[in-house]
């Protein structure tokens, strides 16, 4: 997980209550994919589907999001129609070892698919142990160098994420771009991410910028990329950092040291909605990021709140999500229910956050807003799409 930049500016002391949830399922190094095909067991959708909950719920600094995704996946299965889902749950403690272990007893105590674990490396743990059975895990992580096989990630990705904001604005007539990113393991994912979704929207990289992760290294970093941008002619910049790291610092730096926003297209891999003081930050005023479907999360929100009493944590309506594939699928009958061809259909389904679908390689996406900030205010521009249609992949 990205540690907060270490800074006594009065900048960011303004932004002392990040959300801890920050680039948590993403914590993991890249481990390597788990082997097989993922087909999945046939399913008797006249019976309870047994599903396997992997959840970290002794694990000390992750217990209060194990509750909620919990809570979360109960939720949902308490919302299906004519679906019967057995949820069992285990314990990872947030160990990987303990996740593959607990995969397999899932697996011989008679479970057809895996929900969870929240961690990279323990989701690829799990993978690897029950990838010989045939059974398919729908991670909660966002590491999509663990996708793949029998291993779907359900967290959102850098390349989701940059391809939807790529694809806007190369539709306002942006098509070439600077990317910044930080020299750590989150930095170089979402770097390629965005080169990847240049490349699929016709965006011209017109150079990449990298600095040490620290308050120094941003200081030492704005100059240049100030030259870069002017030098190349890029009409956008990229940025890959989120709230606990250096975004803060750019949208205060990169103004000050003369990258106009309102000449230069600001976007960001991360939300700038979160905590709500980037919204007056200088580089975000006209900046584009992106937002899950607001009626979606406000339903979702509303209905948790009512059953528990509390508000979700962030990462919880990834459990909710899985649930509702799975019930998605079996309400239509099938044995195929849990296999990775029907778990990949192209329409998706409906989750807590809006749309998705997961595809043949272990990825996902999802169906996202386009967000701006003008007068310090979030503004939609571009509304998340309801549904995938036939579309294909």
């Amino acid at each position: 997980m990205l540690a907060v930049l270490s800074t006594p500016r009065k900048l960011l002391r303004k932004i002392a209550a990040i959300s801890a949830f920050v680039g948590l399922a993403a914590c993991d190094p890249a481990m390597m994919s788990a082997p097989g095909v993922g087909s999945g067991p046939s399913v008797n959708t006249n019976v309870p589907v047994p599903v396997a909950l992997l959840i970290p719920r002794s694990d000390p600094g992750a217990g209060a999001v194990a509750a909620s995704l919990e809570n979360a996946a109960r939720l949902a299965v308490a919302s299906l129609d004519g679906v019967q889902i057995d949820l069992r749950v285990y314990d990872t403690a947030g160990d990987a070892q303990r996740a593959g272990l607990q995969a397999e007893t899932a697996v011989a105590e008679g479970a057809q698919i895996i929900l969870g674990p929240l961690f990279g490396e323990a989701a690829n743990a799990a993978g690897v142990a029950v990838a010989d059975n045939g059974v398919n895990v729908l991670s909660f992580s966002n590491n999509p160098s663990i996708a793949g096989g029998n291993v779907f990630v359900l967290g959102p990705t850098f390349r989701n994420t940059a391809d939807r904001l790529l694809g806007y604005a190369t539709r306002q007539g942006r098509s070439s771009v600077v990317i910044v990113h930080p020299q750590n393991v989150e930095g170089e994912f979402g770097k390629a991410a965005i080169q990847s979704a240049a490349v699929q929207n016709g965006v011209r990289v017109a150079a990449v910028e990298s600095f040490p992760f620290s308050q120094e290294g941003v200081a030492a970093a704005v100059p240049r990329i100030r030259s870069t941008i002017g030098s190349t002619g890029a009409d956008s910049v990229f940025l890959t950092s989120n709230a606990a790291g250096a975004l803060p610092l750019l949208l205060q730096l990169l103004p000050e040291a003369g990258v106009n926003p309102s000449t230069t297209q600001y976007l960001g891999l991360a939300r700038w909605d979160v905590p709500a003081q980037l919204l007056s930050m200088p580089g975000a005023q006209g900046g584009l990021f992106t937002l899950p479907d607001t009626a979606a999360k406000n339903a979702f929100d509303s209905r948790y709140r009512a059953q528990y009493g509390a508000d979700p944590h962030p990462l919880s309506g990834l459990a909710f999500d899985g649930i509702a594939a799975i019930g998605a699928l079996v309400r239509q009958g099938r044995s195929d229910a849990l296999t990775a061809r029907a778990l990949t259909q192209s329409s998706g389904f409906q989750g807590a956050n809006g749309v998705f679908r997961l595809r043949p390689d272990g990825t996902n996406e999802r169906g996202l807003a386009v967000a701006t900030v003008r007068n310090n205010q979030v503004t939609i521009l571009d509304p998340a799409p309801s549904g995938f249609g036939s579309a294909g992949f």
